[in-house]
């Protein structure tokens, strides 16, 4: 599919990235055909906007019913404006980041009956919500629609991300049906240190542009997680 020639100001703002070896003009006109959805627009969703909204994603949607609290501001760095809708806050965010992006509101909440219609306007999703029933549904949604998801989780000081690809290792391989949102701290209860968020979701954003570009070696069948406190990497298959 062709895209538009990037302009002077697209040119000079992508620079590093056409003179990147493996991205190039070809991947950045890859990012600019992308139609990518956020899902939460939180403290993971802080840096995925961020950083795919920098990239030049050509179409960002995001979707968050939540309002922004006094207690999110710590991680969700997008976010300065206590009440304002979450999906339109990250939207003003976005735009006044990159005016080349169209970003897309979806400020309602996500149930059995809108996610598949709102979902299947977009070639990837990233998940970025802290409830299992949210995130099963978008996982049976995009496995549905053929959709390549990426999914990160937060806690305390821990983090982890994975990729989710049609054909692929399926979300149900990595969490049993018989685990449960009451069965996982939350973190009202626990507590999180608010960087870790930016690391979690930094690597989303990562994963994201490698499936959009063909870049690389996604995470498909491997969960990368992150001890914060110990600083350090590690890797499971599933």
């Amino acid at each position: 599919m062709a895209s538009d020639p990037l302009s002077p100001e697209e040119t000079q703002r992508y620079a590093r990235h056409l003179t990147l070896k493996g991205m190039g003009g070809a991947g950045q006109q890859a990012l600019k055909r992308a139609r990518v959805l956020v899902v939460g627009a939180g403290g993971l969703g802080s840096p995925v906007v961020a950083y795919l909204a920098g990239a030049g994603v050509g179409t960002l949607g995001i979707v968050d019913h939540d309002e922004v609290s006094l207690s999110n501001l710590h991680r969700q760095v997008m976010h300065t404006q206590i009440g304002a809708n979450k999906a339109e806050s990250a939207e003003s965010f976005a735009r006044a980041l990159n005016p080349h992006v169209t970003v897309v509101v979806h400020g309602g909440r996500l149930d059995v009956g809108n996610v598949a219609p709102i979902m299947s306007g977009y070639d990837l999703v990233l998940d970025g919500t802290d409830n299992l029933v949210t995130r099963r549904l978008v996982a049976a949604t995009a496995e549905a629609l053929s959709l390549p998801l990426v999914s990160g989780a937060v806690s305390m000081f821990d983090g982890q991300v994975t990729v989710f690809s049609p054909g692929g290792p399926r979300f149900d391989d990595l969490y049993p049906a018989e685990a449960d949102d009451a069965d996982l701290p939350s973190c009202e209860a626990t507590g999180i240190l608010g960087p870790l968020t930016g690391v979690i979701g930094t690597l989303m954003a990562m994963e994201a542009i490698k499936l959009i570009t063909g870049i690389g070696e996604p995470l498909v069948g491997r969960v990368l997680t992150y001890d914060g406190k110990g600083g350090r990497f590690s890797e499971f298959g599933y």
